[in-house]
């Protein structure tokens, strides 16, 4: 068990990712991506496994949520900033996990 200030610790925000780019460096088939999190964030990068799912062309404009107080993490070449999210289908290929509807960008989940 957790408590709410442990939960609270984790800041996750919704992004819009503006560009996304194969990564053919990544061991498992992934896209690099760039999200923007409104004025107080900015744009941060990430990586994401995500190929099974979505085209490169379906993630531009699509929000998702991250968590942006991670510390930053070399991927390969790739210096991912933010931990994108997402949950397992039942074959295990990530899923993003998104507002169902337009929000602010770097509105903060709770």
């Amino acid at each position: 068990m957790i408590t709410y200030a442990d939960f609270d610790a984790v800041d996750i925000r919704v992004g819009r990712i503006t560009r996304a780019e194969p990564f053919p460096e990544a061991r498992k088939p992934a896209y690099k991506l760039w999200l923007d999190f409104g004025p107080e964030i900015g744009e941060k990068r990430s990586t994401a496994q995500i190929t099974v799912h979505y085209t490169l062309d379906d993630l531009i404009g699509r929000q998702v949520l991250a968590v942006v107080n991670f510390p930053p993490r070399q991927i390969g070449p790739v210096m991912s900033e933010v931990l994108v999210l997402g949950v397992p289908d039942a074959n295990g290929a990530v899923v993003l996990i998104g507002p169902g509807h337009d929000v602010p960008l770097g509105g903060k989940m709770f």
